[in-house]
């Protein structure tokens, strides 16, 4: 059992508000609690709450907390979890500190009102009326509406805005929703949140990949993932494990792509949805990089078949839903890499009409699979003009993550006796910039 005494320790509080387990450990030990006993009263094995307390290691999953709280008889408010069925019988250990905090908060306030209504205490009440208004607006039911109406707002796309601007969006409501998973919910609650950060984050993610941000992406997708899996919502696990599949695809490591993919075609299961047909495309084309051609045109046949079975809600034009126009964009890019330049070409043309005019980043790469075609038909120097006239097309801001990196790829495969030919120059000019 956790000494009481550190239920009552302000920042073993917040160690425990924050799950923060790295604390909690090492103070259990510095207060005389053995790893041995901690491991016998939690299930856990000795070697692995040592990394913890170390910082080498991490508790994530609720089942463990959930065994942590029992086993140091933890109470569940204090980590977000439900009151624990012997809380009953339990005193209430936390209550002394949050009576000395709320003491020492009066007393500071009350001296700074008597020496007059000057700046610093003015501040001090619009901070408390802030956080009033905040804890009023996370509470009821309103707040997960908007944040639900939100994040369907987020997913369809950019429609026309700079990726920068719409990844401070999607942070800014990240940031809304961390709070609210951070108390004691009822279970259909957290079961929405959980939901709702797994959406925003892979669409934070989405917009990372674009902008080249690999590290960064690969990172955000990991905690959409845990997210979506802690929802239960296993059509969303799987359509961001096959947009995380194409940060592989994109910058060079296209087995590592379909890995992931296949992966993401497993947890969808065989009912034809949105991200399932998704998973099949995107293994389409790390297949096709890979030089995989049979499995690629395997996975390819799939994610058509899947296409013309979607029911109508999953064609949306959104990042969640699989529309044609998204369809034709795969398809152009995978069979680009297969050398179908025919068949490419007829999935670009079906793209660029579904297109919006605004859809900058989605046209620019469709132009660079039609110049990756020429490439393959022998039109070698075409496709470098084609190739500079699609970057000097887009704005600066456009020119760089993937749009650059599909340039990047299609200037590498040019033969050296043609490089120095004013064409090719003119495209390693524009990558160069």
């Amino acid at each position: 059992m956790l000494p009481r005494r550190l239920l009552r320790d302000p920042v073993v509080v917040q160690a425990l508000r924050d799950r923060n387990f790295h604390v909690v450990f090492a103070a259990a030990k510095a207060a005389g609690l053995s790893w041995n006993a901690m491991a016998a009263a939690t299930g856990l094995k000795a070697e692995r709450i040592s990394l913890v307390a170390r910082g080498e290691a991490r508790i994530t999953g609720i089942d463990t907390i959930e065994r942590i709280a029992d086993g140091l008889r933890i109470p569940g408010s204090m980590v977000g979890l439900a009151a624990r069925s012997w809380e009953s019988d339990a005193p209430v250990a936390p209550q002394p500190a949050r009576e000395d905090e709320s003491m020492h908060r009066r007393n500071l306030l009350r001296s700074a009102l008597a020496a007059g209504l000057t700046a610093a205490p003015l501040t001090e009440l619009a901070d408390v009326l802030a956080k009033a208004d905040n804890a009023l607006a996370v509470t009821g039911p309103a707040d997960l509406a908007r944040l639900e109406s939100a994040t369907e707002q987020h997913s369809y796309g950019y429609a026309g805005r700079v990726p920068t601007d719409v990844l401070a969006d999607l942070v800014a409501d990240v940031t809304d929703v961390i709070p609210l998973l951070q108390r004691p919910q009822p279970a259909v609650t957290r079961v929405a949140l959980t939901r709702i950060m797994g959406q925003l984050g892979g669409m934070t993610a989405v917009v990372l990949h674009d902008l080249g941000n690999q590290r960064e992406a690969h990172a955000w997708f990991a905690t959409a993932a845990r997210s979506a899996e802690e929802s239960g919502d296993r059509q969303l696990h799987a359509w961001i494990l096959a947009r995380k599949a194409m940060l592989p695809l994109n910058f060079g490591a296209p087995h590592a792509a379909a890995e992931l993919a296949e992966q993401a075609r497993h947890i969808a299961g065989p009912r034809a949805t949105a991200a399932v047909t998704l998973a099949a495309a995107v293994s389409g084309r790390a297949y096709a990089l890979a030089g995989r051609r049979d499995e690629a045109a395997a996975a390819l046949r799939d994610a058509d078949r899947l296409a013309d079975m979607l029911p109508e809600a999953e064609r949306a034009d959104t990042w969640f839903g699989h529309c044609e126009q998204k369809h034709h964009v795969h398809l152009s890019h995978a069979l680009t890499a297969l050398g179908e330049t025919d068949r490419a070409r007829e999935s670009q043309a079906h793209a660029l009409a579904l297109s919006a005019p605004t859809s900058t980043l989605t046209r620019t790469l469709l132009r660079l699979d039609a110049a990756a075609c020429q490439h393959r038909d022998g039109h070698t120097l075409d496709a470098c003009h084609a190739a500079a006239a699609a970057l000097n097309g887009i704005p600066a801001r456009y020119r760089t993550g993937l749009t650059h990196r599909r340039a990047v790829d299609l200037y590498r495969s040019i033969p050296a006796n043609l490089r120095s030919r004013p064409t090719a120059r003119a495209l390693a000019e524009v990558l160069a910039a």
